[in-house]
């Protein structure tokens, strides 16, 4: 059956080259929005398209938690709530899925016993996506998922600029001696080479901390830091400004913990923290990065089980279609 956006070539001469165009979203006048099977805004999935320019990829793995766990249900819930989104983003000025063909290439599996096995199984599956797909954007999981991504986008560009939005460092070093946890990814990133430490930079942090020696760490292992006092103080302009300066010309990896923004916006999150950013501070950054080399992305740490009226999940789903977005390309492809 053909797919509800899919242009009709039936028409077209059996030797002329016809252009494949993007296969979009269904059609909600057509078929609505609550029905069918609730892949990422309702896009094709990656079987049906020869290619991909981006996958929406799942990782339903949240054995790294250190408080409360749930992010494993996290890709279902923003998959459901983002049957609400639209084709054409007003304020890029974009059709996201109509000048690139994005796909939902469903869910890495990963062992919820054996944190080793399960980083191992993301990275392999990231890697193995990148022969359908040019570039993944992940919805997690815990943020433990971000150390295996950024491997796989390590063997292909080198170095990346990271940039971390979260209301937590997670560079500290062990849990429990246990060395991968969701608090300890971009520390064992910088020490495994596979950021820009003169590029890279936290977004959003708040919030108690064990010692003063986290920050110094911190700007050791290679990171500079937006709080939000910063925004309160300065103004999301002025941070803006700073993300973009510190980023420069880097390929971009951008990771989002959904505890960046305050827990009014996403109460559904593991580790919450007063004082956060508002979604529509979070989606104007993500805008202003557009002109950025961004080469992958995630969202994390969504848990519905303590999400109300799928706040969180709509949050995330936005910030999934910002990210988007920013990266279609605009006046040809990049």
């Amino acid at each position: 059956m053909q797919h509800p956006s899919a242009p009709d070539d039936s028409s077209a001469p059996e030797s002329a080259p016809v252009a494949s165009a993007p296969i979009g979203s269904v059609d909600a006048s057509v078929v609505p929005r609550f029905a069918g099977i609730a892949t990422f805004a309702r896009l094709p999935r990656i079987e049906d398209v020869a290619h991909a320019d981006i996958a929406v990829v799942g990782v339903p793995f949240d054995s790294g938690v250190s408080y409360r766990p749930g992010a494993r249900f996290g890709p279902a819930h923003v998959r459901e709530a983002s049957r609400l989104l639209r084709p054409y983003n007003p304020a890029q000025d974009v059709f996201p899925f109509g000048s690139q063909q994005v796909a939902d290439a469903g869910d890495i599996a990963a062992n919820p016993f054996d944190i080793t096995e399960a980083v191992a199984a993301v990275e392999a599956g990231a890697r193995e996506l990148r022969a359908r797909a040019d570039r993944l954007v992940t919805i997690g999981g815990d943020h433990t998922i971000a150390l295996p991504l950024l491997r796989a986008v390590h063997a292909e560009h080198g170095p990346v600029a990271v940039l971390h939005f979260d209301a937590h460092l997670d560079t500290w070093d062990t849990y429990f001696g246990a060395p991968t946890t969701h608090g300890t990814p971009f520390r064992r990133a910088s020490e495994e080479g596979l950021i820009d430490m003169t590029a890279s930079m936290h977004v959003g942090i708040r919030g108690p901390l064990y010692s003063k020696g986290d920050l110094e760490d911190d700007a050791r292992l290679g990171f500079a830091v937006v709080t939000c006092e910063d925004v309160e103080e300065r103004g999301l302009d002025a941070a803006i400004e700073r993300i973009r300066a510190r980023i420069g010309d880097a390929p971009l990896y951008i990771s989002i913990d959904i505890d960046v923004l305050d827990p009014a916006h996403a109460p559904g999150t593991g580790t919450p923290e007063a004082g956060g950013l508002t979604s529509r501070e979070l989606l104007r950054m993500i805008r202003a990065l557009s002109d950025r080399r961004i080469v992958g992305a995630d969202v994390v740490e969504v848990a519905p089980a303590y999400d109300h009226a799928q706040l969180t999940a709509v949050a995330a789903s936005h910030v999934v279609y910002e990210l988007l977005s920013a990266m279609a390309p605009r006046g040809g492809a990049r």
